[in-house]
């Protein structure tokens, strides 16, 4: 594992965390919309930084589209009785699979999703332009 590999996880491991604090953050403190939809938008920017630890070479937009599609799938997964059922027994399964569908959240997934991809979009051109191209992964 390169170098370069092994800090863009530490990046994505620290930026999860980051997210992570800065929606349970926001849950203390406020109520209402706010508290709502940027937890929809920051679970879409955990699931990002996971699919690039997972994966860090890949390109900003399969990697934004796995992410959100994913965050999708969970919502409408939510649209049956399993999450719900598992959210009661567990505060685990209740953070990653949620409780109940909410249409909202499926618009506000791109929102935390997309700043994302035009960071690592700048990022990957701009290192780019300065070693030259970069391999693409498999």
């Amino acid at each position: 594992m390169s170098l370069t590999v092994r800090w863009i996880r530490l990046l994505m491991a620290v930026s999860a965390v980051g997210f992570a604090g800065a929606a349970y953050a926001i849950r203390a403190t406020m109520n209402g919309p706010i508290e709502q939809y940027s937890g929809a938008a920051l679970s879409a920017a955990i699931v990002y930084t996971i699919v690039i630890f997972i994966r860090p070479l890949v390109s900003p937009l399969p990697a934004g589209s796995t992410a959100i599609a994913y965050c999708w799938l969970i919502e409408c997964a939510q649209l049956t009785a399993l999450p719900a059922a598992l959210s009661q027994r567990s505060w685990l399964a209740r953070q990653l699979l949620g409780a109940q569908f909410d249409l909202t959240d499926v618009v506000w997934y791109p929102v935390g999703a997309i700043p994302l991809v035009a960071a690592h979009w700048f990022l990957q051109a701009r290192t780019r332009s300065q070693t030259g191209p970069t391999p693409v992964e498999p």
